[in-house]
């Protein structure tokens, strides 16, 4: 009638339901507490004790491995569910969490066994009628809810009730998810298909393997809300809008990578100038002393963040040339923030005249898309900025015709295409020159379209950055 998860013991695993009527088995004490009267116990019976505190202490033990293998906070409410209902023997479950603070508003349900339309009319049940009733505020040290049939629960809220009948749910076991003095974590609610409650072994068992997820559960939950602070920050230090011409349209694509994963931070930018020019950019900031390499995201994304407001300041004083503009960000680069290096490539765009001027610093070379094709536009190599005593390059100047398009990528969305960077930037420019006309005419679809011939937008180990203007 139910599914047992595969490591649930054969002794646990026995009725995972007593019908509601019936009086359920004595669960097994602690062994500290039954050392006393041990002798009074026959043989046999000691010996099927010992072997069934055997058996729950070991199944126990590898559901709780299970959880502290986790990966990230979704794993971990989803090894949360899975074990829970192989110890109670249910088959679907649900688990919300709370954020700390005055105002804790349950997160959106994680659920097992339950697809998200299902996920969807569960939440139509009022938090205080639902499955979680009286879990999410303080319950007392013993605090759980079951409800061994829901059609005929008088406690059970109406739109529960009709929400169980849709679903196909008998009974409901649901226990909070300790906190500690600020409340509970969140709760987690296991269904059956029939009525009925779990026996009080299957009982005993999921109450000491949430005592023991729930301090797992809290770190996984702080890391989870470390990462998004960060992230929020990220993306706060990265353009809100792009400059509205009519006779220049941008369009952009940024796919940060994980800060756990990331070693750099990329940043773009369109900067609308004093003399009616527009500045673009993207580039990357690497580095960072002893800290550098993966996991060290937060910091290159501050050093980002400073980098590229220092550019904007470059380019309203002297944008209309990108050597002096890289330039004197290299000098900043080697003055303050002497164990980083960036990546970045310049351009300062005059949309009525159609010219750029532009230039690199070990940047992938830019695209321009035309009737003809798809072309890179040749910078001189040189070396990251803040790399050597004193960074000099060439700029490079040549004119754009009505319907051409400028690609400025980071070196992410290169390495998107193939391992190697060099081939990878070969695929993105057959990819461009590929493009169906309606698709190269219009810079956001252009965007798009490279994105997916690159695999898609999902974040990867680097950055991706991806900027397209077209000159009308």
């Amino acid at each position: 009638m139910t599914d047992v998860h595969p490591l649930a013991s054969s002794a646990s695993a026995a009725t995972a339901l007593t019908p509601a009527p019936a009086a359920a088995p004595v669960p097994p004490e602690p062994l500290p507490d039954l050392l006393p009267v041990l002798g009074e116990v026959p043989a046999a019976d000691l010996q099927d004790r010992l072997a069934g505190w055997l058996s729950d202490f070991t199944s126990l033990q590898e559901h709780l491995e299970l959880l502290a293998r986790a990966d990230g906070l979704a794993g971990t409410l989803d090894a949360l569910l899975d074990s829970g209902a192989a110890l109670l023997g249910a088959r679907r479950g649900l688990v919300v969490t709370l954020p700390p603070g005055p105002d804790r508003q349950p997160a959106r349900p994680v659920g097992l066994g339950l697809d998200r339309a299902t996920l969807g009319t569960l939440e139509t049940v009022p938090i205080e009628h639902g499955p979680f009733a009286g879990l999410l505020g303080r319950p007392g040290p013993g605090g759980r809810l079951l409800i061994a049939d829901l059609a005929t629960d008088p406690a059970v809220g109406p739109r529960f009730r009709e929400v169980a009948e849709q679903l196909g749910l008998g009974a409901c076991y649901a226990l909070p998810l300790s906190g500690g003095p600020e409340g509970p974590l969140g709760a987690a609610a296991w269904f059956y298909d029939e009525p009925g409650s779990p026996d009080e072994r299957r009982e005993h068992l999921v109450r000491r393997y949430c005592e023991f997820a729930a301090p797992l559960l809290a770190r996984q939950l702080a890391a989870d809300r470390a990462v998004r602070a960060a992230e929020a920050l990220r993306r706060s230090l990265l353009p809100d809008h792009l400059p509205a011409r009519a006779d220049l349209k941008v369009a952009v694509r940024c796919v940060p990578a994980g800060l756990e994963r990331a070693a750099g931070s990329d940043w773009y930018d369109a900067i609308a100038l004093p003399d009616d020019t527009v500045g673009l950019t993207v580039g990357s900031v690497l580095g960072g002393g002893p800290g550098a390499g993966p996991g060290s995201g937060v910091g290159a994304a501050a050093a980002m963040g400073r980098v590229r407001a220092a550019l904007r300041a470059y380019a309203v004083l002297e944008g209309e040339d990108p050597v002096s503009v890289l330039g004197d960000l290299e000098l900043l680069l080697k003055t303050t923030e002497p164990t980083r290096s960036a990546t970045a490539v310049y351009a300062c765009v005059d949309p009525a005249e159609r010219r750029i001027a532009l230039a690199g610093a070990a940047n992938c070379p830019p695209v321009l898309l035309t009737r003809y094709g798809a072309n890179f536009v040749e910078t001189s190599l040189s070396a990251p900025l803040g790399m050597l005593s004193c960074w000099e390059a060439p700029g490079v100047e040549l004119t754009a015709e009505r319907g051409d398009v400028l690609v400025l990528y980071t070196e992410g969305l290169a390495r998107r295409f193939a391992p190697n960077l060099h081939a990878g930037q070969s695929a993105l420019r057959r990819a461009a020159a590929d493009a169906p006309r309606d698709v190269r005419i219009d810079p956001d679809r252009l965007c798009a379209h490279l994105l997916e011939q690159a695999g898609g937008g999902e974040p990867g180990v680097d950055d991706l950055v991806l900027l397209a203007v077209r000159f009308e």
